[in-house]
């Protein structure tokens, strides 16, 4: 088996979200380790500025249509001599499989799992068995894909991991000063950031309402919709929203607070909590999805039940309340995120399913020429 490796990520996404940053960073970390990459997605969005940045070969993809999105893929394949495609979204999963299908990918098939699942359970299954090996972010995600049948043996456990090196770098003092403008007068209050697309904000929000103590909320990364809206006509004065569209600089914000809160009940494994913890903040999040698998409540954070406002009041006011607590959270998540969430070791364990799914294609080759 080849020691050097041609690996393609594959995603249609790859714009503000916490999947771009971490195949961005797996695929930096893979070619440190020796591999060759190339990045396959949609031209114009932050995963392709990132990897011309770094200098990682980009692919540009159209992925609208299925089967001229496979034909595309098997032609970069077939050219650039890949051994591993690894899929991170619906739309290549989908083209994968159709090549699988149709004998056109011989290649080894790695499809990674960044979320709770939402596929219909008939498709899971049908994709479950065409990839070699499928890669759950979380032991969350992997139960979840086990309630839907998808094959067991198949199936691996690789945490996310983040780039210490970005978020130890010292904060440009430009982004710093924007992150104050959009926070406004906060006047001494503690300012509680939720860097995330849409995911149940509207839950902490309506949870202000029971807070005594007056807080600053920022929802970075998306606008106030009629959701929002709606919850913020119910919060007291003495409390300030704001949101923040979307900045591929976020961490300045987590520079600014006091705490970071996640109220989804669909994470995978949050690179946002994750960069949070490793700056040292604590966290209080929804127990759901893959939560759970990072936060020991009342030891690295605070666990709330999901769609509970009630909950996450007295989550945020016994975290603020008392100054000793809520440092002991935030060193202890510090250090279990610097400790076992790191890019490098997230590299070396995809590495390993990347040499199975190849040990998996080599025997099925060998039983058909006999």
């Amino acid at each position: 088996m080849r020691d050097r490796l041609t690996v393609l990520q594959l995603t249609h996404q790859g714009e503000g979200a916490g999947s771009t940053r971490s195949i961005f960073g797996l695929s930096q970390h893979l070619a440190r380790r020796g591999h060759r990459l190339l990045v396959g997605g949609r031209t114009g969005t932050q995963l392709e500025r990132l990897c011309g940045e770094a200098g990682l070969a980009f692919v540009p993809l159209e992925f609208s249509r299925l089967r001229p999105l496979a034909r595309a893929l098997a032609g970069v394949i077939a050219r650039e001599r890949v051994d591993v495609v690894n899929s991170h979204a619906t739309r290549d999963r989908r083209a994968c499989a159709w090549l699988r299908w149709r004998g056109r990918l011989p290649q080894a098939l790695v499809v990674t799992r960044r979320t709770m699942p939402l596929t219909s359970p008939a498709e899971l299954l049908a994709v479950g068995h065409t990839a070699d090996r499928t890669i759950a972010v979380s032991d969350s995600v992997a139960r979840a894909l086990g309630r839907r049948l998808h094959p067991d043996a198949r199936l691996r456990v690789v945490p996310n991991g983040i780039d210490l090196e970005r978020v130890d770098e010292a904060p440009d003092p430009g982004d710093l000063a924007a992150a104050r403008a959009a926070l406004g007068d906060a006047r001494d209050r503690p300012v509680v950031v939720v860097v995330s697309r849409r995911k149940d904000q509207d839950v902490l929000l309506r949870a202000l309402a029971a807070v005594t103590r007056p807080l600053v909320v920022a929802c970075v990364g998306i606008g106030p919709d009629a959701g929002l809206l709606a919850a913020l006509e119910a919060v007291p004065e003495r409390h300030r929203v704001v949101f923040v569209p979307f900045t591929e600089r976020p961490l300045a914000f987590y520079r600014l607070a006091a705490l970071a809160a996640l109220p989804s009940r669909i994470e995978g494994l949050s690179q946002a909590l994750l960069e949070a913890m490793a700056l040292g903040l604590p966290v209080i999040a929804s127990a759901a999805g893959g939560n759970p698998d990072l936060i020991t409540t009342g030891v690295t954070g605070l666990l709330v039940p999901p769609l509970d406002p009630d909950a996450w009041a007295r989550a945020l006011e016994a975290t603020l309340a008392d100054a000793g607590f809520a440092a002991r959270l935030a060193q202890a998540g510090r250090s279990l995120v610097r400790r076992e969430f790191t890019l490098p070791r997230t590299a070396e364990r995809t590495e390993a399913v990347y040499r199975e799914a190849l040990a998996r294609r080599a025997l099925l080759a060998g039983e058909a020429s006999r």
